[in-house]
């Protein structure tokens, strides 16, 4: 049986095509932190088409991120959208009634084959084992659009930053750890048999003493006796 090679060459082709396009998604990087942590997040944008440039992204928050603040990015215009809160937030004795909701940058232009970031900081909620999701809108030159919405196995999936457990604190110190019954004993027992050892000593050296003074006593003797 012949098999033929064109359809075959041409499908692997085609898949070589498609792998950096799928791989050209707007992001958020890095893609996970520690819950309450504050950090300096990128959103990356790249342009995965050839005859248009990007001139528009939206990027929207989850309803988790109170406020954020943003770097300045050369050429580009940064429009912030606030939405009211349903209850009000107490945060050290201040009211804060609205969040942010979505931040579009305009003006620039990201060309064929190149890709811009845009710098935003903000506090990763304290929900450990979640997941933020920023759903991105990107506009192009000749009016196309993309909308990165979807779910993480879709063509267009949506940005998202998984939410890690609380990294432990460097140089805590550990509880101090009480001696056993045991332990305490047999430290009772060195210093006990230390000083055995020291009266020991001291009663020989007295007994050589003793003897001593009677040797020359007795010497003493037999030299008067002469």
């Amino acid at each position: 049986m012949k098999i033929r090679a064109a359809p075959i060459v041409a499908a692997f082709a085609a898949l070589l095509l498609a792998a950096p396009l799928a791989a050209a998604h707007v992001t958020v990087n890095p893609r996970e932190w520690e819950a309450g942590g504050f950090a300096k997040f990128d959103v990356r944008v790249p342009n995965e088409r050839d005859g248009a440039d990007t001139t528009r992204v939206t990027l929207k928050f989850p309803e988790q991120v109170i406020s954020a603040s943003f770097q300045p990015v050369e050429g580009w215009r940064r429009t912030v959208k606030m939405v009211q809160l349903d209850e009000p937030i107490d945060d050290e004795g201040e009211q804060i009634t609205e969040r942010i909701d979505t931040v579009t940058w305009s003006g620039g232009r990201i060309r064929p084959g190149e890709f811009q970031e845009f710098g935003v900081s903000f506090q990763v909620p304290e929900e450990p084992g979640s997941e933020m999701t920023f759903p991105a809108v990107q506009v192009y030159s000749n009016g196309e659009t993309v909308r990165w919405i979807g779910p993480p196995d879709a063509d267009s999936p949506a940005p998202t930053v998984a939410v890690l457990e609380p990294a432990a604190e460097e140089g805590a110190a550990e509880p101090a750890a009480t001696p056993s019954p045991a332990a305490a004993g047999g430290e009772q027992d060195e210093g006990s048999d230390t000083l055995s050892i020291v009266a020991l000593v001291v009663a020989v050296a007295a007994l050589l003493a003793a003897l001593a003074g009677m040797f020359v006593r007795t010497r003493r003797r037999e030299v008067s006796v002469r």
